[in-house]
């Protein structure tokens, strides 16, 4: 069978993800999923669309991420895995819509100003 490929993103991260029917098996950037994200927090985040869809074991998942930190990438994998699960099977989709898996979350960081030690903070003010 072949892949069904789907493009995630989060702050800075940008995650292509394969998926196609297997044994479960889990690989990004070529490196084992344990490897990569070696927290559970991270771990469950990005499994989050599969056991809200009980499709666990069911898919062989191929990412490739890049930019970002730890955080941004997993939530880039957990958005194109969500969506190239849609890909697969349509009548998922209200599940993860309601669950907010197909959202994109566009908080970004903030520029910093100029003249201006941050985004949003100031120098002290001095009267004299």
């Amino acid at each position: 069978m072949e892949f069904t490929w789907a493009t995630g993103r989060r702050k800075c991260g940008a995650a292509r993800v394969r998926i196609r029917a297997g044994s479960g098996r889990v690989t990004v950037n070529k490196r084992d999923f344990e490897a990569y994200f070696p927290t559970e927090a991270l771990r469950g985040y990005i499994l989050q669309p599969l056991q809200v869809t009980g499709a666990e074991g069911k898919y062989d998942i191929v990412c490739t991420v890049k930019g970002g930190g730890d955080v941004g990438q997993a939530g880039a994998v957990r958005h194109g895995l969500a969506r190239a699960l849609v890909k697969t099977d349509p009548s998922l989709r209200d599940v993860l819509k309601e669950s907010g898996m197909l959202t994109r979350d566009s908080r970004v960081k903030e520029r910093k100003k100029p003249g201006q030690p941050g985004a949003r903070k100031r120098f002290q003010f001095s009267k004299r």
